[in-house]
């Protein structure tokens, strides 16, 4: 039987609280980070809220030298990491550096660094463009950082399937840690809130417009009329089982399972992938569909969307027959960090017996599903499905449940 992969260590960088514990008290309290954008002025766009990362100072958590060659989102990603690995009371440099991986996802990469070099290209000329600006940009940026921080010399890389990626980063950690890695450093976070990265989420014709921050961003409601875009995620530390109950770890729980599937072709008149991909996820966790306690939705904000993700969730596990929460209701939508976020929001649910709220949604009859609206829900959490999807027809679902 293949040991299974469990999760020790948690770091969480989001638009509602900076910090694990601070992102799990605001979650259950119903502390949204959605507003008005404060990184640059948003004035002349026509979308103008986001979920941003508040007092966050790099330079309180990482050293100087390392400042001048990054962009915000890897300064997010290293701490998140730190972060992580104190969590799991895992000290690299005690480890041998050959066991030790990174696997992220990222939708976007440097996004701001890279406004920055461009515009001291066009204005000042090539000799102002920083010699950085040939790698703090690109998305394998966060693993490379954090595997050069760490001495992490084992299995690395990094996923790019949009808003599905920080789930399929994750599946990817678990199969290298079977093939007999130790530790992977893994999950994503993403964040190009500038106005180069801005114009690139506006194009995709899918944002909202509204300058109300609590009715913005709405899945499964009538009113829903696109999505609020953020930045952060979460960094988790993979592990093989044996290996962290070896070294006395705290274990949140079990990568169980996972599936991927891609859509077919628009206008084919196919069945939309994220169904199969919630059974494959079931299928591979060995678990029936009435052992799930709880469902993290994508929560697209987009009324067809919204329909194909019901849809999906009903005729898996019937019509209000499993609770359903959003969470990123209170972040937006953080594009590959946004599942990870989602995952350590499960384990924590599974830790605590209660499933977070989903907030300022009224849902729509039309949707067969029983959201957890406005307040927490106490439950006994054992066994959660995470759901994920991306621009392109990607759709990834994964397992996690308690470590036995």
């Amino acid at each position: 039987m293949t040991a299974p992969v469990v999760v020790t260590g948690l770091g969480v960088t989001a638009p509602n609280g900076l910090g694990t514990n601070a992102y799990w008290s605001a979650t259950l309290g119903g502390k949204h980070g959605i507003g008005r954008i404060t990184r640059f002025d948003p004035s002349s766009y026509p979308a103008r809220l986001a979920g941003e990362v508040p007092g966050f100072e790099a330079s309180e958590h990482l050293p100087s030298r390392l400042l001048p060659q990054t962009d915000r989102v890897t300064r997010l990603a290293l701490v998140a990491t730190d972060w992580a690995l104190a969590d799991a009371g895992a000290d690299p440099r005690e480890l041998p550096e050959f066991d030790m991986g990174v696997i992220t996802a990222s939708a976007a990469g440097g996004f701001e660094f890279g406004q920055g070099e461009l515009q001291s290209l066009w204005s000042r000329g090539s000799q102002y463009v920083s010699a950085y600006q040939s790698f703090a940009w690109f998305y394998a940026v966060n693993s490379g950082q954090i595997s050069i921080r760490n001495g992490m010399k084992g299995p690395s890389g990094v996923v790019v399937s949009e808003g599905a990626g920080g789930l399929d980063a994750v599946a990817q950690a678990r199969r290298q840690i079977r093939k007999g890695t130790s530790l992977i450093v893994t999950g994503a976070v993403d964040a190009s809130i500038c106005p180069w990265g801005w114009v690139a989420q506006l194009s995709t014709g899918k944002l909202s417009t509204s300058d109300e921050p609590d009715r913005a961003y709405l899945p499964f409601d009538r009113d829903a009329r696109g999505y609020v875009p953020g930045e952060g995620g979460a960094i988790l530390i993979s592990e093989d089982a044996d290996a962290a109950r070896a070294r006395g770890a705290r274990i949140y729980g079990e990568i169980a399972g996972y599936g991927a599937t891609t859509d077919p072709r628009p206008g084919s008149g196919r069945e939309p992938g994220l169904r199969k991909a919630i059974e494959i996820a079931l299928a591979d966790a060995g678990t029936d569909a009435a052992d799930v306690d709880v469902v993290f939705a994508d929560g697209a904000g987009d009324p067809a969307a919204d329909l194909v993700e019901a849809t999906a969730i009903g005729t898996v596990f019937g019509d209000h027959a499993v609770p359903v929460t959003v969470p990123k209701t209170m972040t937006g939508r953080l594009y590959s960090g946004a599942a990870p976020l989602d995952l350590a929001a499960a384990f924590l649910a599974i830790r605590d017996g209660v499933i977070p709220p989903t907030v300022h949604v009224e849902p729509c009859t039309d949707y067969p599903l029983d959201l957890v609206l406005a307040e927490p829900r106490p439950a006994p959490v054992r066994t959660a499905l995470v759901l994920a999807r991306g621009r392109g027809g990607f759709n990834s679902a994964m397992v996690v449940r308690a470590a036995h």
